[in-house]
């Protein structure tokens, strides 16, 4: 049985919690351990434990803006300026701490906070909770079959080295004398690990591009890094290079989620609308500049 229920997304640690925290094995209604030889035509039933709340993270509430729910994720818009797990320099009032929040607040079975996506305390947009262990290991498998679509727009400083459309591939690592800043570095730089990211330039101007951009691997500020490896700094990034007169943050929003339901098979498809502080750079150009092609 153990083949079967990896096949199906238990992990050896969720295994160990239906053993050790109240959960079952059950094969055609009768309780099984997970070395059960199965024979063609069993039922095979997984009865998963409740999910406690983390006792060390505060359930805080704020008002959120729920994209999507079911019984088995939450995507919501996350405001810039908010952390999405806490840490040292966080240790309250982050996403993790208002999901905690809502949970308890609508009185859930599960309290547990699963955070499967998430984004940088200065970045906008959608991340994706799940809402019960099974659920998140889930989606970690999809994560690692690069089957999660998630899309940004940033707003970067218009540069020459810019095209139309591009696939960014060059190995990023941290920046020499730096814990923070991360740099693109020679491949064989003691820190390289690949990165590759594409974009489009949405609509352009001689001072600002917005583009819409893809992941197609995570690395630690790989959007920020990228941009500013082609003198194209995100606005408000000033860790890159990037100036802060017209916004206060890196104009960086996730604004779309895709991903195949694991349980229903039914494609999600989310979006979140640009947020008002980086829109309302794209009017003030376009007031100023009202060439349709342009900002």
């Amino acid at each position: 049985m153990k083949t079967l229920l990896k096949q199906h997304g238990i992990s050896k640690k969720l295994l160990a919690k239906i053993k050790f925290d109240g959960g079952r094995l059950l094969v055609n209604g009768i309780e099984r351990n997970a070395i059960f030889k199965l024979s063609q035509n069993d039922l095979v039933s997984v009865d998963i434990p409740k999910e406690k709340a983390t006792v060390t993270l505060k359930q805080q509430e704020m008002p959120l803006s729920i994209v999507y729910e079911d019984d088995h994720f939450l995507v919501v818009d996350k405001p810039a300026g908010v952390a999405s797990v806490t840490g040292q320099n966080y240790p309250d009032k982050t996403m993790s701490n208002f999901i905690a929040g809502y949970l308890k607040a609508q009185r859930y079975e599960n309290q547990k906070v699963h955070v499967v996506t998430r984004l940088d305390k200065d970045t906008s947009g959608l991340m994706l909770f799940a809402k019960h262990g099974y659920a998140h290991n889930r989606m970690d498998n999809l994560l690692q079959q690069k089957k999660i679509t998630k899309r940004y727009f940033a707003l970067v400083h218009t540069s020459n080295d810019l095209q139309t459309s591009h696939e960014i591939k060059v190995p990023i690592g941290r920046k020499d004398g730096s814990i923070i800043e991360r740099a693109v570095v020679a491949a064989d730089h003691p820190t390289a690990k690949y990165a590759h990211t594409s974009y489009q330039i949405i609509k352009t101007d001689e001072q600002f591009s917005l583009v819409d951009i893809q992941l197609h691997t995570g690395r630690t500020h790989q959007i920020r890094v990228h941009f500013a490896h082609l003198s194209a700094p995100l606005l408000g990034d000033d860790l890159y290079g990037g100036f802060r007169d017209k916004i206060k943050r890196q104009a960086l929003h996730c604004h779309t989620l895709s991903f195949q339901h694991p349980f229903s098979g039914e494609l999600i498809n989310l979006a979140a609308a640009l947020p008002e502080d980086m829109a309302q750079i794209l009017k003030e150009e376009a007031q100023q500049d009202p060439d349709t092609d342009r900002l």
